[in-house]
Parts: C-alpha cells; structure tokens; sequence
C-alpha cells in the first residue's frame, strides 16, 4: 500500500492517544485522592472536563477546522498543548490550582478523540473501507493501556501516573505528524439549526429521558477506581475492571450487525436501561473487588446497546439538514452535561454516604429513567 493509502499512522495514533487516556479516566480519581482531594473536591476537578469539553470540542473540531481547512494541523496543535498542560496539571496539589490548570488541559484533550473519528471515518470514506477497521484501535490501545498501566501503578505507585501519560501522548504527537490529511467540508453548526432543533418536542424529550440514565453512567466513570479502592482493590484490579469492560463493549459494537435491527431501537435503549439497573444495584450490594469485575461485562450489555441505539434512534427522528447539529447536541448531553453532574453529586455522595449509597442512588435514578423512557416508547411520539 501506498503511504497516501496506508492507514497504520492514523491506528497508530487511535492506540497511543486512547491509551493515554485510559490513564486520565481510570487513575485520575485515584491520583487526585493520593494528593488528599476529599470525594466533592474530586468531583469538581472531574466536573470540568465535561464542562469545557462542551466549549472546545465545537471550536476546535468546528470552528478551527472549518477555517483553516484542516484536521492534521489542528490533531497536532492540541497535542503539543496536551503535552505541556498536562506536565503542569498532574504537578498541582491545590484544588484552585488543579481547577484552573484542569481546565487548560481539558480545553486541548477533549477535542482529540472527536478529531480523530473525524479523521478516520473521512479516510475510511476515501478509501472505501470500514471505518470500524480504523477505530478499533482506540479500543485496543484502552484495553491494552488499562492492563499494562495498572499493574505498573500497582508497582511503582499511582503517584508515577505522569509518565506513562507523558510517553503515550508524546507518540501519539510523533505518529500525529505522519498522517494523511483531509479538507473539512461539511457545513458549519448554525445557532439557527439548534432552535430547529429545540422545537422538535420528541428529540428534547428524549434527551431530558436519557439523562436519569446517563448520569449514572458518568458518575461510575468517575468513581468506579476509588470505589474499588475502598473495597480493598488495588491499581492493577482498576485496570482489569476497565479491561473487562472496554472489551464487552468492543463485542457488543463488532456483533451490532447481528442485533442492531431486530427490534426498534428504543426496545433496546430500555432493556439496556433496565441491565443498567440491576447492574447499579448489585454493585451496591457486592463487598469484594473481584465481584465489580466479574459484572465488568455488562458494560458492553448496557453502554454498548445503550449509546449505539440512542445514537441511531437520534438520527432517525431528526431531519438530515439537522443531524450534524443534533449529534453535537445529543453527545454535549450524553458525555457533557451528564458528566458534570454525575461527578458534582457523585462527589458529594461518595464523601458523605460512602460508595455503596452511591451505586444505590445510581440504581434508583436509573430505575425512574427506565420507566420514563418505557413509557415514552408506549406513547405516540415515541415510535419515531
């Protein structure tokens, strides 16, 4: 294959950059903890990620590339910033500190990921093949990361955490620089298309519906490693965790072919909805680490179906000249929105009712956001 064809450097950086990130979304909790930040004061430094992803996501993967017609040069800008922030960030001790020099770090992060589908779905599209074949990879660098880095913490200790952050980001910035670039052509996101949008009554009620569920989601992501610290688990037990789960959700995308269209997508959003309960509860209820992992699986069983389906279920209720907006919108609420208050209030349950009470309160929003959406299926707007 020619190297205008070759895809590698493009996988190569998928693995480096969502191996980097494991480190963030599986250690960061467990390493602002280390640094005597209680449960709330976790919450808010985790808060600000989703927050300022909000921002710079639609003006770095918006904005910046439209006008300078690039996805490359922009890739590589946030990542010698992400570099440099993050050198800074993971140094902090105070929480004003961390707060502000969190921010500049997220402000160049969260767009990366996006940039890189980006990237990857219009080279798949070039080159007529699956754009799975190329994303696949970020799963396997956050697979593979989630294990090696967690057994090296379990080791040397979560107060080390910068290194191999450093050492990934710095390859994926090197593999960054051997990319193919593409123009950007799709036309910008309008303020006009959102208040379209606002007046589709189905699609707002559907993301008022998914948030019961997705807050929950977000909250375990933020506290599933201390979680699994106070029941006696180690670095390395976080990792098999993230492991265990990162690869029943890579099952449940690479079978969708199988499932995806049996049923009507919202069938699936409830029944992933429901597992998503019952999975709240037992971790409740379950005192042993090695218990957490063992239900690691049903990540794939409810995330996976979960996110899949609301995504398609989005596209088919909003018109085509509005689906650019609407998925913006759709993942502002499903990872923004829903972060920042799966982390606020699940800080502040953590630090005064403990992790149990946490998953418990998670199990019985869940619970209210099943029947709503249950109900919502049943009802005329629903069969969309």
């Amino acid at each position: 294959m020619k190297r205008g064809e070759s895809t590698v450097p493009l996988k190569m950086l998928l693995f480096c950059f969502h191996g980097a990130n494991t480190i963030i979304v599986s250690f960061l909790p467990l390493y602002l903890q280390f640094k005597g930040l209680t449960g709330t004061e976790i919450g808010w430094v985790l808060a600000i990620g989703p927050f300022v992803a909000m921002l710079s996501q639609p003006f770095w993967g918006g904005y910046m590339s439209d006008k300078y017609q690039t996805v490359k040069k922009i890739l590589m800008l946030c990542l010698i910033a992400l570099i440099i922030s993050s050198s800074v960030f993971l140094q902090m001790e105070t929480l004003p500190l961390l707060l502000t020099f969190g921010a500049t770090f997220f402000f160049f992060a969260a767009p990366i990921g996006a940039l890189g589908d980006s990237l990857s779905q219009r080279r798949a599209d070039q080159l007529g093949i699956s754009f799975g074949s190329i994303r696949t990879w970020g799963s396997i660098g956050f697979a593979t990361s989630s294990l090696i880095i967690g057994a090296f913490l379990s080791h040397f200790g979560i107060v080390y955490m910068v290194w191999p952050y450093l050492l990934l980001a710095g390859a994926a910035f090197i593999v960054s620089t051997r990319l193919i670039d593409v123009k950007v052509e799709a036309p910008p996101i309008q303020f006009k298309d959102i208040n379209l949008l606002v007046k589709k009554k189905p699609f707002i009620i559907f993301l008022v519906l998914i948030t019961f569920i997705t807050i929950s989601h977000r909250a375990n992501d933020s506290f599933i490693g201390i979680y699994i610290t106070s029941l006696g688990g180690s670095e390395d037990l976080i990792g098999f965790a993230w492991f265990a789960g990162v690869a029943s959700e890579a099952i449940a995308f690479a079978t969708a072919g199988l499932w995806f269209r049996k049923f009507h997508p919202l069938i699936f959003i409830v029944g992933a909805a429901f597992i998503y309960s019952i999975r709240w509860y037992l971790y409740a209820i379950i005192d042993d680490p090695m218990g957490i992992i063992a239900l690691q699986f049903l990540h794939g069983l409810t995330f996976g179906v979960f996110y899949l389906t609301a995504f398609q279920y989005v596209t088919r209720i909003i018109p085509k000249m509005l689906q650019s907006t609407g998925h913006l919108v759709f993942l502002s609420t499903f990872f923004g929105l829903s972060g920042i208050i799966g982390s606020l209030v699940g800080g502040v349950i953590m630090d005064s009712l403990g992790g149990s009470s946490l998953y418990l309160f998670m199990g019985i929003l869940t619970t209210f956001g099943t029947i709503m959406m249950l109900l919502y299926h049943l009802l005329p707007f629903g069969k969309s």
